[in-house]
């Protein structure tokens, strides 16, 4: 019989008294017999009624516990980098879409310029002749729903448009609708060589490009994805034909644009702007046009308008 044993059998007519006594000897004793197990190898009574392994397994548990924690985290962030890098420019373009909606961009409220003059058709059905009979434009603007190789359009393409063949913008007449004058053709990285092409088919040469650097609500840079760099900037190249348009000035603007980036597809107002510079009280078109870059005294031909 052990020292804990005589003092339990002693106190047992008075449970409720020792009980807690007894439990604090017990803890002591058991303690001391670890110490002697770990310093001699001998077992002690308090082991070989599975106290100590007890102890010892909670401690493995909790440990076990806290690096499952870990490791979910560890997962979570995996799945968070894994999603990031399959993020496709399409899914940006919601995101892009969805924040415009948040800042207020709502199209239902939207009130169009007053000296504006926005046609609403499809550019590909569009009676162009009647529209070149009644005027003849000094600058012509356009944005073309280029299509891509993949599926998958990157920024500032005109997704909401169906994406068109090259031989679909190649066969709008853009000849007739001006006989001297500017072109201005947003252009992909791809599409260069196609765009000057174009330019050469409708009877213009190639004189300029601007180049818009996109930029954050806070300055910084905005880039978004491309398929060997990220891209941060689009370009608009121009183009000529026959004299100068009446009252066209030379060696003005800037063929930088610093610019926030805005809704989907929305250019720059800059860009606008140095149209009008170059050409005063000229007479503007802009075909492919949106209710975002309405603006007085232009026509803009396009289906969402």
């Amino acid at each position: 019989m052990t020292l804990s044993d005589e003092v339990i059998m002693t106190d047992s007519g008075n449970d409720s008294e020792s009980g807690s006594v007894n439990n604090a000897f017990l803890a002591a004793t058991t303690a001391m017999d670890a110490n002697a197990t770990n310093a001699s190898g001998a077992s002690s009574p308090a082991s070989s009624s599975g106290i100590v392994p007890t102890l010892s397994a909670t401690g493995r548990l909790a440990k076990l516990l806290a690096r499952e924690q870990e490791l979910i985290k560890t997962l979570e962030q995996l799945t968070q980098d894994i999603a990031a890098l399959e993020k496709t420019p399409e899914d940006e373009t919601k995101e892009e879409n969805a924040e415009g909606e948040e800042e207020g961009d709502d199209l239902e409220e939207f009130e169009a310029p007053e000296w504006c003059v926005p046609i609403k058709a499809n550019v590909m059905t569009y009676d162009w002749d009647s529209l070149a009979s009644e005027c003849q434009f000094d600058v012509i603007l356009m944005d073309p729903p280029w299509q891509l190789a993949t599926h998958a359009p990157t920024r500032g393409v005109a997704i909401a448009y169906q994406q068109l063949p090259d031989i679909c913008i190649e066969e709008l007449p853009v000849p007739k609708l001006s006989s001297n004058g500017f072109i201005f053709i947003w252009v992909i990285n791809n599409k260069y060589a196609r765009a000057f092409d174009l330019m050469r088919k409708w009877g213009y040469s190639y004189v300029d490009d601007i180049t818009w650097v996109k930029q954050t609500v806070n300055r910084r840079m905005a880039k978004g994805h491309g398929y060997y760099l990220q891209h941060a900037k689009e370009t608009c190249l121009v183009g000529k034909k026959g004299e100068d348009p009446p009252n066209c000035r030379h060696s003005i603007g800037s063929d930088v644009i610093f610019s926030e980036r805005r809704g989907q597809s929305q250019k720059p107002e800059e860009l606008y702007e140095l149209i009008e510079e170059l050409v005063p009280n000229g007479r503007y078109l802009e075909i492919f046009g949106r209710k975002n870059n309405l603006r007085d005294y232009w026509v803009t031909v396009g289906n969402e308008l």
